[in-house]
């Protein structure tokens, strides 16, 4: 795994754009889970500019590859099926669907060997080689019902896993593909833990959890549960700050984000979109000024200036709009959802 460029931040390299990516189109591209399409967004006018077929059932995700040349939408469906269709991000324009099984969600090692298609109704991570797309092996999660987001360790040794309709965490050795733990959410089994995230210093697990309205605090290197923010009706979605120094957290059922704030170890901030919405799965903007989130039941995509605070576009897309993905994104790699980048 490339190291981190700073000890104290895992983030540090997400500053600036990669060379690699300088020809890649500025574009937001949205999975819209039943209406089985991608829409396109042109970032500079708001707009949506393109609009095309899947390539299967029920997309989920659009995912960066490790090495940030390719994106995937991960069709969950039909069951025993699913399928990725890459897209050329320097185009913006669709391959073949690439048939694999269950993907809903997609990760890669931090060291970049193998891709995680996590297997959500199979109750698996399954792992693939990232050229070929072959399955090499998997590691099997049978008590994490709704397997669906992880974040890594500071040293990619150790991942985090949600466990939605469980309400559990699953804590998985990378370097032995092993479960080595499951963890019990204190708010019990009817919780639905969603995203994780890596505080920058290495130190903290969140995860959010909607059921329970807030986040999870969990010790990094014993994963012991350590606390519980109180965060809003909802709470799904955690995005870094391009400057590391606060977390975004969004809250779905009530049409809100909340601002963490790492150094002061506290809420900040508290912003209802105005008019209301779903604020589900989306990212920042390559400077970071700008929010872009899937309206889950809405059919829409908001854009948020997270900087003045206000609501700059509220955008008309699918049905279903799910796990958005704004290219490019700054950083060395990708580990996977919707441009978790290192």
């Amino acid at each position: 795994m490339p190291p981190p460029l700073s000890p104290d931040d895992v983030y540090a390299a997400t500053r600036e754009l990669s060379p690699t990516v300088a020809d890649h189109l500025p574009r937001v591209y949205v999975p819209n889970s039943q209406a089985n399409t991608v829409s396109v967004i042109d970032p500079a006018t708001f707009q949506v500019i393109d609009t095309y077929p899947s390539g299967g059932q029920e997309p989920q995700h659009v995912v960066p590859s490790y090495d940030m040349q390719t994106l995937y939408v991960n069709n969950d469906l039909p069951l025993g099926g699913g399928s990725l269709l890459p897209i050329d991000p320097r185009t913006g324009r669709a391959g073949q669907p690439i048939p694999v099984r269950d993907p809903y969600n997609l990760y890669f090692t931090p060291d970049g060997r193998y891709a995680i298609v996590v297997a959500e109704a199979d109750k698996s991570l399954d792992l693939y080689d990232p050229v070929t797309w072959e399955k090499v092996n998997a590691i099997p999660v049978p008590d994490c019902g709704g397997v669906n987001h992880m974040d890594f360790t500071a040293d990619g040794r150790f991942a985090l896993t949600s466990c939605e309709f469980s309400g559990r965490v699953a804590v998985i050795d990378i370097a032995a593909l092993t479960l080595v733990e499951m963890i019990d959410l204190p708010g019990g089994r009817g919780g639905k833990p969603q995203d994780v995230k890596l505080s920058p210093d290495g130190h903290t697990f969140y995860v959010a959890d909607m059921i329970a309205n807030g986040i999870y605090v969990f010790d990094a290197e014993t994963f012991d549960n350590t606390g519980f923010i109180p965060t809003g009706d909802g709470a799904h979605g955690l995005y870094v700050t391009r400057d590391s120094k606060a977390m975004l957290i969004t809250n779905r059922h009530e049409g809100s984000l909340s601002v963490w704030d790492f150094a002061a170890n506290a809420l900040v901030r508290k912003w209802f979109i105005p008019g209301g919405g779903s604020p589900d799965m989306g990212n920042l903007s390559a400077d970071g000024r700008v929010f872009w989130v899937a309206g889950r039941h809405h059919s829409e995509v908001y854009a948020i200036d997270v900087v003045d605070w206000k609501l700059l576009a509220r955008i008309p897309v699918g049905a279903g709009a799910h796990g958005l993905t704004v290219w490019p994104q700054p950083g060395r790699y990708s580990t996977g959802h919707t441009g978790v980048m290192r």
